[in-house]
């Protein structure tokens, strides 16, 4: 949205006296227009608004206190000409941007993610759950055994949930007649020929038209997916401090729009330094409750496109995540015999004895009933497919197996499990009106996998150490599942072990030419990092392929591995 603000879109809202004008809209529009005023007569590179950002972000990065942010307002009003309108105060630039809209919630935190301190438990001193305090521990003065008075006047939260708001962010989009007119492409703008470019084209949108005409018939209603993963915020790899931010895109949007940047929008910054697991569901109440009212009674909003007024609404589609925030979302253990949520207790699964990890078969499930493949036996486990490919669960299924069952949230809360069930919680996202009906309710992020898949691959083909999935303890289990005998190991005395070469084996000199070729790759810029930093022609290494996956997967390895 700040890309909107920066090109004067809004001038047609104010410019025309249009008596459908609702005051709010009315409100920020004048807050833009004054917003973009030169900082000072003449200026043309900074506007009020930009320069105010521009400050704030370097304060931010930097760590600049307060105090320091104002000697430096103070000291740049007096380089700039007098008739600047530059705020003098780091609290006049904080009162601009909220008055914009783009501010957020704090709302305290269960230390052991019991429980938000909103609603019932706003005035709540300690969690009712575990009794741990919302407060951190005040420093004591050992000569007097009191508590400190500016640590008493300032009660530190042990744990702040950061919350933006969706529906203010939402009707900023339609107060850009651009992106207004935008927000109808899925619907006006969007090929409809059978081909999958969308997700407008996809099944599940059009079974949730099919379920809610009324939503379906006005384009304008905004429909979101929902992703979430953990990331280092200090960007220390030994630092195990970890911050989990909940990002919805917008898919009213053409492909090329939604995943961009500006479109993005952060909806919760739930608190580090470990990863919330399964009570993930505890942070999500605020953004579940807007979700519920914004479908439910939707909230009236101005299209700048068009120039009326409109009752909006918005539904979540899905969520996008990789394995583990699989099973934080969705309640399904992505771990154990029953790992696979789309065979969920149909899958194949075997635990290797020595490798020490579960093995999943039954891909073959998959394919066409008369697929030559199903009838393979030396090439596989050494049995004929013949079973049919299982059946996902609908929403339907889920509550239905699930029941009444309660969650119990918190790091410390024990909860009571029967052996073999791989339900953790009810997920949160069944509290949405038509979350039971969607058709899909929770993705993968193929390129979490692809970079799995990848990185196995490339290390076992340069054998490289910790990486490798050819070892002796591989070589062990085929011989306990009774296959691939020509590559058993034999013990060759004096407690030695060979390992006959697999048909994937490449020489020293093979994985040199292959560390070469990777080395001395050229891509056109922006495609991707520069692959001859993470390759190491003296160890036959290769590091840092999630930056490289499309590379690597697309181009080279099946180039390389053809010739």
């Amino acid at each position: 949205m700040s890309t909107d603000l920066g090109e004067n879109q809004f001038d047609d809202i104010i410019d025309e006296d249009n008596e459908e004008l609702d005051k709010e809209t009315t409100r920020f529009c004048k807050l833009v227009n004054d917003a973009h005023q030169e900082v000072y007569p003449g200026c043309k590179n900074f506007s009020k608004l930009s320069i105010i950002v521009r400050l704030l972000h370097i304060k931010n990065l930097h760590g600049w206190s307060n105090v320091s942010f104002n000697m430096l307002l103070q000291l740049l009003r007096e380089l700039l000409p007098e008739n600047s309108c530059l705020p003098s105060t780091f609290q006049d630039c904080k009162f601009i941007i909220k008055d914009l809209g783009f501010s957020y919630e704090k709302i305290h935190a269960c230390p052991n993610d019991c429980i938000l301190f909103r609603k019932e438990y706003e005035n709540e001193d300690t969690c009712p759950k575990c009794h741990s305090s919302r407060y951190k521990k005040m420093k004591v003065n050992n000569s007097r055994r009191k508590v400190h008075r500016k640590v008493a006047s300032s009660l530190i939260p042990a744990k702040v949930l950061r919350y933006f708001p969706l529906v203010p962010r939402i009707k900023k989009l339609f107060m850009s007649s651009k992106t207004a007119k935008l927000m109808t492409w899925h619907d006006e703008g969007r090929t409809k020929d059978g081909k999958l470019r969308h997700p407008a084209d996809s099944l599940a949108w059009k079974t949730f038209d099919s379920l809610h005409p009324n939503f379906a018939s006005d384009p304008r209603n905004v429909r979101l997916g929902l992703a979430s993963d953990g990331f280092n915020a200090y960007k220390n790899i030994g630092n195990q401090h970890s911050v989990w931010p909940v990002v919805l895109m917008t898919y009213n949007l053409a492909p090329w729009d939604c995943m961009k940047q500006p479109y993005l929008m952060l909806s919760l910054l739930i608190p580090s330094p470990s990863s919330p697991k399964s009570s993930i569901d505890v942070y999500l109440e605020p953004l579940i409750d807007e979700l519920k009212e914004s479908w439910e009674n939707g909230f009236e909003t101005y299209d700048a496109y068009s120039k009326q007024l409109f009752q909006a609404y918005v539904s979540l589609l899905w969520t996008v995540s990789d394995f583990p925030a699989y099973a934080m979302l969705s309640g399904w253990s992505t771990s154990g015999k029953l790992a696979c949520p789309i065979c969920n207790y149909h899958t194949c699964s075997r635990y290797l004895k020595n490798s020490k990890k579960m093995c999943y078969m039954g891909h073959r499930r998959f394919l066409d009933s008369k697929h030559r493949w199903r009838k393979y036996k030396k090439c596989f486990d050494g049995t004929q497919e013949l079973g049919v490919a299982p059946m996902p669960l609908t929403g339907s299924n889920i509550l239905e197996i699930l029941g009444d069952r309660k969650n119990v949230f918190g790091n410390n809360q024990k909860r009571k499990r029967q052996k073999g069930d791989p339900w953790s919680k009810k997920s949160i996202f069944f509290q949405l009106p038509y979350w039971e009906t969607n058709l899909h309710r929770h993705n993968l992020d193929v390129m979490h996998i692809e970079k799995n898949i990848c990185e196995n691959l490339v290390g076992t083909l340069l054998n490289i150490k910790g990486k490798s999935k050819d070892n002796l303890q591989a070589r062990l289990d085929l011989v306990e599942m009774g296959i691939r005998e020509e590559i058993h190991p034999k013990d060759i005395g004096s407690n030695k072990v060979f390992l006959p070469p697999a048909r994937f084996t490449i020489s020293s000199k093979e994985k040199e030419i292959f560390c070469g070729v990777l080395k001395g790759v050229k891509v056109p810029e922006n495609y991707g990092s520069n692959i001859s930093r993470c390759v190491q022609l003296e160890q036959h290494d290769i590091s840092g392929l999630k930056s490289l996956i499309t590379l690597m997967k697309q181009i080279l390895i099946q180039k390389m591995l053809k010739g």
